[in-house]
C-alpha cells in the first residue's frame, strides 16, 4: 500500500503540487507492480496528514497485521519530531533504506523539467504522461 498525504503538517505551505496529482502519479507509477496499490486512505480523511493516524486505522482494520512502515533515511532522522512518535513505533515496524546518491530527488525532476530536460531515465512512463497531461511542473511560458 503506497500512502499519499493529503496535507502533511511538517510540511505546510511547503508543497508545489496537489494532493490529488501526487496520488494520480504514484498510482501511475505502481500500476503495474503485482500487490502493489495506491491508496486514499489519507486523502479522503479531513485535517492534517498524520501517520500515526492511518496506522491506527489500519491496525483497527485488521488487528492480526504486521504493519511496516518504509521511510528513508532522512525521513528517520526527524521520526522523534512526529506527531504522537512512540505511538507510530508501537504501531508498526519501520524499515529505513538508505538513498543511493543515484536516486531521483523530485527536486531534480522539477529542475530538469522547468528547464526543458528529458526526465525519461528518472521517472517511470506511466509516471511522465501523467505529469504531461495534468501539466505539472511545466516549464512557464
Amino acid at each position: 500500500m503506497w500512502v499519499v498525504a493529503k496535507d502533511p503538517w511538517q510540511k505546510a505551505g511547503e508543497l508545489s503540487t496537489s494532493a490529488e496529482d501526487r496520488f494520480a502519479m504514484v498510482r501511475a507509477c505502481v500500476a503495474a507492480l503485482d500487490d502493489h496499490y495506491a491508496s486514499r486512505i489519507e486523502l479522503d480523511r479531513r485535517g492534517p496528514s498524520y501517520t500515526v493516524d492511518t496506522l491506527e486505522l489500519l491496525r483497527a482494520e485488521d488487528p492480526a497485521s504486521e504493519i511496516h512502515l518504509i521511510v528513508g533515511q532522512d525521513v528517520a532522522d526527524s521520526l522523534d519530531t512526529w506527531h504522537r512518535a512512540e505511538d507510530v513505533q508501537d504501531l508498526c515496524k519501520i524499515l529505513v533504506v538508505d538513498r543511493d546518491p543515484d536516486d531521483v530527488s523530485s527536486t531534480e525532476v522539477r529542475r530538469r523539467l522547468a528547464v526543458g530536460e528529458s526526465i525519461e531515465e528518472l521517472v517511470p512512463l506511466p509516471v511522465i504522461r501523467e505529469i504531461s497531461e495534468r501539466g505539472l511542473y511545466a516549464r512557464p511560458k
